[in-house]
């Protein structure tokens, strides 16, 4: 897929994509550093339907978001062959007891019996994070695991 990228004099610079139904969908990349995501209007790619303005955090839990599909679904095909081992999504929230500290601190493999296979920070992939791993707000976590271990996951990230 080809991002179009556009340089917008005084301004930053525009990048996107045409999506298969021929809309515009990108960003807006401002010589400040701030961000706003964008939406063409079906009829004028030069016309925004939408654009909103994102913190450096909320780009950045998006950009994990999208990411992570692939991800996923790659992980899901894996397990597809065992049964009761499931893949889900977990993210780290301003304000959670994990914010900041150490993947170790949570003890999640031995206190859930889940394992996190990967973080998802700013659109890329921290493949097999060490417990020394630093966790922050907005980053994904992908973790694999019984139902019931990652439902005590769950609960480890929400409440330490």
């Amino acid at each position: 897929m080809n991002v179009i990228e556009t340089r917008l004099p005084g301004i930053g610079v525009r990048r996107e994509i045409v999506t298969g139904s021929g809309r515009r969908v990108g960003i807006v990349a401002q010589r400040d550093g701030e961000l706003d995501l964008i939406i063409s209007k079906a009829n004028d790619p030069d016309a925004c339907v939408a654009s909103i303005p994102l913190t450096p955090d909320e780009a950045a839990t998006i950009g994990n978001l999208l990411g992570s599909r692939q991800l996923i679904a790659q992980l899901t095909e894996e397990h597809r062959d065992l049964p009761g081992v499931s893949t889900r999504q977990f993210l780290i929230e301003r304000g959670s007891p994990f914010d900041g500290r150490s993947l170790g601190d949570t003890r999640m493999r031995s206190r859930s019996g889940a394992s996190l296979v990967a973080v998802l920070r700013s659109g890329q992939v921290q493949a097999s994070p060490t417990p020394d791993f630093t966790l922050a707000a907005g980053d994904l976590l992908v973790v694999v695991g019984t139902a019931e271990g990652l439902d005590a996951a769950a609960d480890i990230l929400r409440n330490g």
